[in-house]
């Protein structure tokens, strides 16, 4: 199940809770759901996997206490075969809400003493809000049952390419701002925001051989997903990851438990811990020897999107050594206790990102001087502007600032990555490319006109410790310019065409068949404003350009079919992109002006199908690419929606790629036959238009005379077809352009597509049914090329576009140029001259009193400037 198509189920069953619950509530209620199915189907897995079989399942029970006590210590917890979600769901009418009432209280019994803090009290939010689901038991059972039926067809299995409980929670959030409130966001961090903040720190850590990764404001817990996620594209052994977690509201912190545990995550790997971060800062102890075992907490990597600018109490935090050597956040805004408290957890060796509000980066007092001993002390590594509204529920402009405890450098590198995004309703998201953009220049510390710049310490001095972006980098776009003398008197500005020095830095002699000299150092199009994309197109070192970019990716095609398709099975899904990405601009690397990160997206874009088809292909064996599965929908019965069949779905391969290879003379008929349909709805409308307005009186056409009523042509042309018989008996002529013949041959064309649908429609499913047959019965060679063709054809024609659109953003930048300046000032004079002239003599043709004479000849006075 795709995003949309979860999307689509959660909103639907969102509507129908609504009368029942508030609608920011709901997701408590999902999701708490959600994460009990998963420990049912964890446990049955596990349990499958030992040998038990279903009859064995059905008896576990807590009257057997070594079955028990085996689950327990695996699993760390257990769930009797009663109290099983799919137990629930096959109760059916018999399922009551006491059944979820009695589970959760045996599940809090019967967690395992080792695994008490990581499972006790997760479904508190659940179970003390059952109330609220009807005022009655009945009623409750009823709004339970429908829930079930939802979450039971939720992917949950951890081999989507998202983040399943966080993408639920960030699309309701979004859906309810209105009832959630203003703040209702703060506990996610957007998925691409997160990925941005992660590849940062998994690029540090890629050579460590175990890493722990903090989050002391873990909301969902994405953040410290998506950082386990891109650290495993470095690394062979997830579980050499350890993931600590701090939540202060007790809701979002079950949240961020249910969330990590149904990653998959090791239970021992997991810590995690429901308090005040900035009240109770965390050490790291054995409970059963708190003093013996008592050691700071250290970690290699910390990140976090703390609320924004909240309000603390910093009183008799002087001496807390999380603030001793930088001073105390003021009490309105707790941005910077949060930052020190983060730097305070890192190794020596360790990297930090937080999100943080703009304010952060210029405001004075307290903040200011925290600031300003952060950068002395060299802990500021970057600085990275993000777009504005990329944020739920809060619009202001946000900013990643990256630390180290400690680092070779003192330089900070300063990112406006404010204009990189792509607009996405009300709110703007970074693309794939755009993380990637940014990501390239922290990890490389580089410079980039208008997009990032490394600042001296000095330089931040001298600037009083401001770290606001604007002033360090200029992402703003140049303000047009005229140039007076080539407004005058005409010439292209030999400035202006050095504006595009990128283009004749690589087409040298470009230039020179472009522009020729017009006076002075001005210049003028030397060729026909209608041949110039041609003659750009056509110049030797395009054509050059374009031949070394084909050789470029000669045999990518080739590369890309061993990588992903003849060697499928041993692809790494987590390093396999960056592996494909490297050589994408190895590639590029000879080729000047194409935007490496333009053709990455085209990549990632393609990559995201791809390894959801790998990770089908490497779980359930190649056999899975000539599966079909039921295409279901929703569809309206006896007044519910309920989920039927309709038609087949390619597991992997899509039907129209299958009918485009091998059914192409089936599903060029239908096409005719569609072509055909298209004609006679046309040459319907054809005479329609024609009729005249008297005509359209008739009782077959619509009142509004927009369409003709089909029972009454039909009626009308058999009785005209009667007279048309009669009259050639009697050896008339029957007039072919009169209104009688227009409805019979309306009736015709009616009679024509009636019978044409119908025939499409056999022909139709004809070739459904053809196409599952066809999937089913391919051949490893046949399903290769397929795959060929649905993964790496659209990637191969994306990226010979692009020396296209560079051609064409060229010439149109050419054209513009000399458009500007086309028209001088001295050409604008005389036209009004002429214009004033003609319509003064247009005033010589004009008549009236004796007061319209004289107006009119002040008139013609004023045109002609006072001549007459």
């Amino acid at each position: 199940m795709n995003k949309q198509q979860l999307a689509a189920k959660i909103w639907e069953s969102a509507n129908q809770m609504r009368s029942k619950i508030e609608a920011n509530e709901y997701k408590d209620y999902i999701l708490g759901f959600i994460f009990y199915k998963y420990l049912s189907d964890q446990q049955i897995a596990f349990a499958k996997k030992q040998g038990m079989s279903d009859a064995d399942i059905a008896q576990l029970s807590e009257d057997d206490p070594d079955t028990l006590k085996y689950i327990q210590k695996e699993l760390g917890y257990f769930i009797a075969y009663d109290n099983l979600f799919s137990t629930w769901i096959n109760n059916g009418s018999d399922f009551d809400v006491s059944n979820v009432r009695d589970a959760l209280s045996a599940f809090s019994r019967l967690i395992n003493g080792k695994y008490k803090k990581l499972f006790d009290g997760i479904f508190n939010t659940l179970e003390t809000g059952l109330s609220k689901l009807g005022e009655s038991a009945q009623k409750q059972t009823k709004a339970i049952s429908d829930l079930l039926q939802l979450i039971k067809a939720i992917p949950m299995d951890g081999k989507q390419d998202y983040d399943v409980l966080g993408y639920i929670y960030e699309y309701l959030i979004e859906k309810f701002a209105a009832n959630a409130g203003k703040k209702a966001g703060e506990f996610y961090t957007p998925h691409e925001v997160s990925l941005l903040m992660s590849e940062i720190i998994a690029d540090h850590l890629k050579d460590n051989k175990t890493i722990d990764i903090y989050d002391p404001t873990s909301g969902s817990g994405s953040l410290l997903i998506n950082i386990g996620n891109c650290v495993a594209k470095h690394i062979s052994d997830k579980n050499s990851i350890r993931y600590f977690a701090q939540e202060i509201k007790a809701n979002t912190y079950n949240l961020t438990r249910m969330n990590l545990i149904m990653r998959g995550i090791n239970p021992d790997n997991i810590k995690t811990r429901n308090g005040d971060t900035l009240e109770e800062d965390w050490p790291d102890f054995d409970e059963n020897d708190p003093i013996g075992s008592y050691k700071p907490l250290y970690l290699d990597a910390v990140v976090s999107n703390p609320p924004y600018s909240q309000q603390w109490d910093p009183s008799h935090k002087d001496s807390d050594p999380r603030y001793a050597r930088f001073g105390l956040a003021p009490k309105t805004k707790a941005d910077y206790a949060f930052l020190l408290h983060d730097l305070y957890h890192l190794k020596p060796s360790g990297i930090m990102t937080i999100v943080l509000p703009h304010g952060v980066l210029f405001r004075g007092g307290e903040e200011g001087k925290i600031r300003q001993a952060l950068i002395e002390q060299d802990h500021i590594q970057a600085v990275i502007g993000l777009p504005a509204n990329i944020f739920f529920g809060t619009g202001i402009p946000t900013t990643i600032i990256v630390l180290r405890q400690q680092r070779n450098d003192n330089e900070v590198l300063m990112v406006d990555a404010s204009k990189h995004f792509k607009k996405e309703g009300k709110t703007n998201k970074l693309q794939a490319s755009d993380i990637k953009r940014i990501v390239d220049v922290v990890i490389n510390r580089e410079d980039r006109p208008k997009f990032s710049k490394l600042v001296s310490k000095q330089t931040i001095r001298d600037n009083d410790y401001n770290l606001n972006i604007p002033r360090y980098v200029d992402s703003s776009d140049d303000a047009e310019s005229w140039d007076l003398h080539a407004t005058l008197l005409g010439g292209i500005p030999p400035q202006e065409i050095e504006k595009l020095a990128h283009y004749w830095q690589a087409f040298p002699n470009l230039r020179a068949t472009l522009f020729s000299q017009s006076h002075g150092d001005y210049a003028q199009l030397a060729i026909k404003a209608d041949a110039l994309k041609t003659s750009i197109s056509q110049h030797p070192e395009i054509t050059a350009f374009i031949v070394n970019h084909q050789q470029a990716f000669a045999g990518f095609d080739d590369y890309l079919n061993t990588e992903l398709i003849e060697q499928y099975a041993k692809v790494s899904l987590a390093m396999q992109e960056s592996k494909l990405t490297n050589e994408l601009f190895k590639r590029l690397q000879a080729i000047p002006l194409i935007d490496k990160y333009h053709a990455y997206q085209l990549l990632n874009d393609q990559w995201q199908s791809i390894s959801a088809d790998l990770e089908i292909l490497q779980s359930e064996g190649f056999s899975a690419s000539k599966q079909v599965d039921p295409n279901l929908v929703i569809k309206k019965k006896n007044g519910k929606d309920t989920e039927v069949q309709d038609g087949w779905k390619g597991h992997i391969l899509p039907f129209e790629l299958v009918q485009t290879s091998y059914l192409s003379d089936e599903l060029s008929a239908i096409q005719q036959q569609e072509n055909r349909l298209a004609d006679i709805s046309s040459e319907v409308e054809s005479i329609l238009e024609a009729l005249s307005e008297e005509e359209k009186e008739a009782e077959m056409i619509k009142d509004d005379g927009s369409a003709f009523i089909n029972a009454a042509v039909t009626k009308a042309a058999k009785a005209y077809k009667t007279e048309k018989k009669a009259l050639e008996k009697e050896g008339g002529a029957w007039d072919s352009d009169s209104f009688e013949a227009k409805i019979i041959q309306v009736d015709a064309l009616n009679s024509e597509d009636k019978a044409l649908k119908k025939a499409l429609k056999t022909a139709s499913d004809a070739l459904h049914l053809k196409t599952k047959a066809t999937i089913e019965n391919l051949s490893d060679s046949q399903v290769k090329t397929l795959l060929k063709h649905k993964w790496i054809t659209p990637i191969l024609d994306g990226l010979n576009t692009l020396p296209t659109a560079l051609i064409n953003d060229l010439s149109q930048q050419v054209q513009t140029l000399a458009d500007k300046y086309a028209t001088t000032y001295a050409d604008v004079a005389r036209d009004i001259k002429a214009t004033e002239q003609s319509l003064a003599s247009l005033l010589d043709e004009l008549t009236g009193n004796e007061a319209d004479e004289q107006g009119l000849m002040e008139f013609k006075k004023l045109l002609l400037g006072g001549d007459l």
